[in-house]
């Protein structure tokens, strides 16, 4: 139920509401405009790494502490109709009491400090699919989603702006986009990166050089040889030899190559006998 200044409106169903946005949208669509709403699978906003750690650094300020809550429940009940995110900028449309338009201001980040985190971590990233899909190691991770120092924006980097009438500098609307960034995060992200202003490629293109959180190389005791994998694999390790390497001949064989043969004793001649 909202308030327009002159009494409550009466009050409208979620699902009555959601379908008046969607229909809206969709006209939006056939005059051109991209529409991409917020669906969740299931209850939870986000379960990849980079979804989950966006929602939790939203989480650790006491700025939005209070109006988080119903931000929860208007993006798990489908009210983010759409959701835009390009650099430094967010634009969405929420369904409430009306159709909402939310926009977001993310300052870049700036070089020094993006410069910072990428030599802190060089070397601890192997590869630009690991990165994306969040399998860092500990020291990578938590350099990466340090709060203030990060790569998570901190609210005085982000300037917030709804259509609705709450005077709140965070309103439920917002904060369902904000939400709905975790969830977009999960299937797509690289925005992060576009978001801030970064080029994700940095963090690798010093990949392999020794750096405070790169990681570990195997101690020379856990290396394995290859009588070690033969052992544990019980395979020949001879066949898996590159392929101009002549292969291994049966030990048979090669017993009857090394014995040599042995040569016949020619017949003595017979001496004629004593008289």
């Amino acid at each position: 139920m909202g308030y327009d200044g002159w009494g409550w409106r009466p009050y409208v169903p979620v699902a009555e509401r959601r379908r008046k946005a969607m229909r809206e949208m969709e006209k939006r669509r056939k005059q051109g405009h991209e529409v991409s709403p917020v669906v969740l699978e299931g209850r939870k906003i986000a379960t990849t790494f980079w979804g989950k750690s966006w929602c939790e650094n939203l989480e650790r300020y006491s700025d939005y502490a209070n109006r988080l809550p119903r931000g929860r429940t208007y993006v798990r009940n489908g009210s983010v109709v759409n959701l835009q995110i390009k650099p430094g900028e967010i634009h969405a449309h929420v369904s409430g009491s009306e159709l909402y338009e939310v926009a977001l201001k993310i300052a870049p980040v700036k070089k020094p400090h993006w410069k910072s985190i990428c030599d802190d971590c060089a070397g601890g990233i192997d590869s630009l699919v690991e990165l994306l899909q969040g399998r860092l190691s500990k020291g990578v991770m938590e350099r990466i989603c340090r709060q203030n120092v990060g790569l998570f924006p901190t609210p005085g980097e982000i300037k917030l702006s709804c259509s609705c009438p709450d005077w709140a500098g965070m309103c439920k609307h917002v904060a369902a986009v904000l939400y709905g960034i975790g969830a977009r995060f999960d299937r797509q992200p690289e925005l992060l990166f576009r978001l801030r202003g970064v080029n994700e490629t940095d963090l690798i293109a010093h990949a392999g050089q020794a750096a405070p959180l790169a990681k570990d190389a195997p101690a020379a005791a856990k290396i394995l040889g290859g009588e070690d994998l033969a052992g544990i694999f019980g395979l020949d390790m001879a066949q898996s030899a590159g392929a101009g390497a002549e292969p291994a001949k049966p030990k048979r064989a090669a017993k009857k190559k090394a014995a040599a043969p042995v040569a016949k004793r020619k017949p003595r001649k017979k001496r004629p006998p004593k008289e």
